[in-house]
């Protein structure tokens, strides 16, 4: 059963975090949120503060869903930090998708503060957030984790406790963007083939995405890559800040991983022709430059 007093914060609204909070507003929950900009939370129905710092006193648990490792660091330990509002047995739940080593420091000067930190980074995309459909995976405490489950389903189908250690739900969210980025690439070679081959694109996801074949990318993505449509559920921007995650976790690791490698170098490709805020289904885009071949034509 939920506890009826716990208060809950939220900071960063963003193509995920906005859904997110909305989701945790709609199921009852009163929240304060504070966003680096602040018209972000018009419309919300949360109470707005004018700094992360401010959302601490007023929370229990706070939950974080920003860019980038510096950006994790500023609104929690910065001048004007949430963590230096925060008290003894508060709980930190960050869903960002940061430095799995960084995330071990953070976890531990929180620590020392007496807030339990949970990295539980999201994937599904900001209509996941909005449907409240997330897969969260979760490294940290259990019995933290259990105190803010009931709120997390406000915004997610599936909640997976993936180790104690700090660190390891950044390190799993790694593994799952390594399957992102290939099966968007995968996605592309497989739908420009078919329009080299003369193929109805529809027809031909309708035949395959229900087999061995089948993706969550080729199923949400590929319409709208057919449809050349590149609204983001994610941005090649935000694509390749995981990616570059990666590639440091791999060398860290020693582990290969060239296809990984290759869609970063695509994507870079696509980042110099200004490209960084389309989804990054359109990858698809790099590789049309290659075959002489555009999707829909």
């Amino acid at each position: 059963m939920v506890p009826v007093m716990t208060r809950l914060g939220f900071i960063g609204l963003g193509i995920m975090g906005r859904g997110m909070a909305a989701n945790l507003i709609n199921d009852g929950h009163d929240l304060t949120v504070w966003n680096r900009t602040s018209a972000k939370a018009d419309g919300l129905g949360a109470n707005v503060v004018a700094t992360a710092r401010e959302v601490g006193p007023a929370s229990d648990i706070v939950f974080i869903c920003v860019s980038d490792t510096p950006d994790v660091e500023a609104v929690v330990f910065g001048d004007f930090g949430v963590i230096h509002g925060m008290t003894e047995g508060d709980i930190l739940v960050d869903h960002s998708t940061i430095s799995p080593g960084a995330t071990k420091a953070f976890a531990a000067q929180a620590a020392e503060l007496g807030v339990s930190w949970l990295d539980a980074p999201v994937s599904g995309g900001s209509e996941g957030a909005e449907k409240g459909t997330l897969a969260v995976m979760v490294g940290g405490d259990s019995a933290a984790l259990e105190t803010a489950r009931p709120f997390m389903e406000s915004f997610s189908k599936s909640i997976v406790h993936v180790g104690d250690e700090p660190g390891s739900g950044q390190m799993v969210k790694a593994v799952n963007q390594v399957l992102v980025s290939l099966h968007a690439l995968a996605a592309s070679e497989a739908l420009l083939l078919a329009q080299g081959a003369g193929l109805d694109l529809e027809k031909t996801i309708a035949a395959i995405e229900n087999g061995a074949a089948g993706s969550w990318m080729l199923s949400n993505r590929g319409p709208q890559m057919i449809k050349r449509d590149w609204e983001p559920g994610f941005t090649i921007d935000l694509q390749q800040k995981d990616i570059r995650l990666i590639l440091e976790a791999a060398d860290d690791l020693g582990v290969p991983v060239p296809g990984v490698s290759l869609v970063f170098q695509l994507y870079r490709g696509l980042q110099a022709q200004g490209l960084g805020s389309d989804g990054n289904h359109a990858l698809v885009k790099s590789l049309e430059e290659l075959a002489g071949v555009r999707l829909g034509d």
